[in-house]
């Protein structure tokens, strides 16, 4: 089948799609659409095993079913969905007030300061929730809570209390009573439905669904090179790091569901129950499990240099970080360096800065060689960096980004738009266009965010020995909007198979203001 969403469509799409897509369960649908039944008043993802009914609704997101009295199927469970990244992606306003949604902002304020942080008025944010969703923001907030404590109690033994917690309700008995109201049934009786699958043990198992294809090889492959010793662990098979809080620290892997399903398996040790749904989004962003494929192929498969890498790669997604400042400093290490030796800093960076954790991992566990968390920009803001080998220039840089981040000169905030970030950030001395483009892309996972000044990208594009000049590099990919970043990435990609030298070596030439970020592939 070849019909398609397009990208940022605010309705569903053509009832002829909606019944191929929910007919032939196409997995590419999966989470951009919701099939409800009338008679049974359930709701299910178009990927449902279970036989197909006569007379279905469609709704565009899980909470507009929800709103609409239906119930999550049992069988599909629409809470392992992926979530429709073209909401959560750029910088409309919808976009930016999910991002914060996500972040957990209406768990503790009223709707009226979502609207204000994405500069709309209350009314107006919900009116736009509603015509383009079709349920406000407090709909949405509370499917993303009730939907998340459904999987932790399908798929864990954590006690009905925790799961309260986690899923962000301030007590038991206001979970079970939402729980009721929207189910039909109190949380135990899910868990006894399920008591099969929800053993006890050590570690926390979650499924993160996504949308096909997806090139997890090629993911872990991007990590891998940039790797942190002490830190992360990567593998051919999984990604496994130190997670804080300092006051608690644990650690996580993630990898290849087993049996082909479209899923990663999460494993997480020692995380405090209030701090699962955080973790899942940042893992969300990092492993960029949200994206549509499809919707980005067809926007950049006009460009004759991008179709046939994309024909080549179609499952390749955006890689991010676990987190901003440690992306931000070795983004400001990477600055005219190779990889490793950006990531040899960086190492060693951790190693002197960073918190050991209080207790080595077992010897037999899967992060047992993992033994700091990152550095924070406290730990940073007047560091000594000389005896690691790093520039005066770049650690003076580092320095002033981390007590800019301290007095909210800069910040990640999800409501922040691509332009707004990076003029904060080219503000900071050390810090130009490159580098504030490359952090958004990193670091926030930014779709549109694109590294004009990066001297590979300017020989990759015209593919045959010359250069283009940041002018028209920025010019020619204003067809790529709004998702820049993926061409960035498949353009890295490509340059790195055709010469994989291009990979550790730094540029030919310094930038023209060196002390304003110097375009290069290395910290890529």
């Amino acid at each position: 089948m070849n019909a398609a969403l397009p990208p940022h469509s605010d309705a569903l799409p053509a009832w002829r799609i909606c019944e191929q897509a929910r007919l032939s369960r196409d997995p590419r649908f999966d989470g951009l659409l919701f099939v409800a039944v009338p008679s049974t008043r359930i709701y299910c993802r178009p990927v449902c095993p279970a036989p197909p009914a006569k007379k279905v609704v469609y709704y565009r997101h899980a909470a507009a079913a929800e709103a609409a009295g239906f119930r999550p199927c049992l069988r599909c469970r629409p809470e392992l969905a992926p979530d429709d990244g073209s909401w959560r992606r750029g910088d409309a306003a919808v976009a930016r007030a999910l991002k914060l949604i996500d972040e957990g902002l209406l768990a503790e304020q009223p709707l009226a300061v979502l609207a204000e942080r994405v500069g709309l008025g209350e009314r107006q944010l919900r009116r736009l929730f509603v015509e383009r969703l079709g349920v406000p923001p407090v709909g949405v907030h509370g499917t993303r809570r009730l939907l998340f404590a459904k999987q932790l109690l399908t798929e864990t033994a954590l006690p009905i209390t925790e799961v309260a917690l986690a899923a962000g309700f301030g007590s038991l008995r206001r979970f079970n009573a939402a729980f009721r109201d929207a189910y039909r049934m109190a949380p135990r009786d899910l868990r006894r439905q399920h008591a099969g699958g929800a053993r006890a043990s050590e570690a926390l198992v979650l499924r993160l669904g996504y949308r096909p294809p997806y090139d997890f090889a090629a993911m872990l492959a991007f990590l891998r090179g940039r790797a942190l010793p002490g830190v992360e662990a990567v593998d051919e098979r999984s990604y496994a790091r130190v997670i804080g809080p300092a006051e608690r620290p644990g650690w996580l892997r993630v990898s290849a569901w087993p049996g082909g399903e479209h899923a990663l398996k999460l494993e997480l040790h020692g995380p405090a129950p209030a701090r699962l749904l955080e973790i899942v989004q940042k893992l969300r962003r990092m492993f960029d499990l949200d994206a549509d494929p499809q919707a980005i192929a067809e926007a950049l498969s006009a460009d004759p240099r991008l179709a046939p890498l994309l024909r080549q790669r179609p499952g390749l997604r955006l890689p991010s970080g676990w987190d901003g400042f440690e992306i931000a400093v070795r983004a400001i290490l990477g600055q005219q360096v190779s990889v490793a030796a950006a990531r040899t800093l960086a190492a060693r960076l951790a190693q002197r800065h960073g918190q050991a954790l209080p207790r080595p991992l077992p010897a037999d566990a899967a992060g047992s060689g993992l033994t700091h968390l990152f550095p924070t920009p406290e730990a940073l803001a007047d560091a000594d960096l000389a005896a690691l080998g790093v520039t005066r220039a770049r650690a003076g840089t580092i320095r002033a980004m981390a007590r800019a981040l301290l007095d909210g000169r800069v910040d990640f905030r999800a409501e922040r738009t691509l332009e707004d970030f990076a003029a904060r950030w080219v503000a900071l001395p050390g810090i130009g266009p490159w580098t504030a483009q490359y952090i958004a892309m990193r670091a926030l996972g930014h779709p549109d965010a694109f590294p004009a000044e990066d001297l590979v990208l300017q020989r990759a594009v015209p593919n045959d020995g010359s250069r283009l000049s940041a002018k028209a590099l920025g010019a020619r990919a204003e067809a790529w909007r709004p998702w820049r970043a993926y061409a960035v990435i498949q353009l890295w990609r490509d340059s790195m198979a055709a010469e994989p030298q291009s990979a550790v070596r730094g540029p030919t030439r310094a930038s023209a203001d060196r002390a304003k970020s110097a375009p290069s592939a290395a910290a890529a």
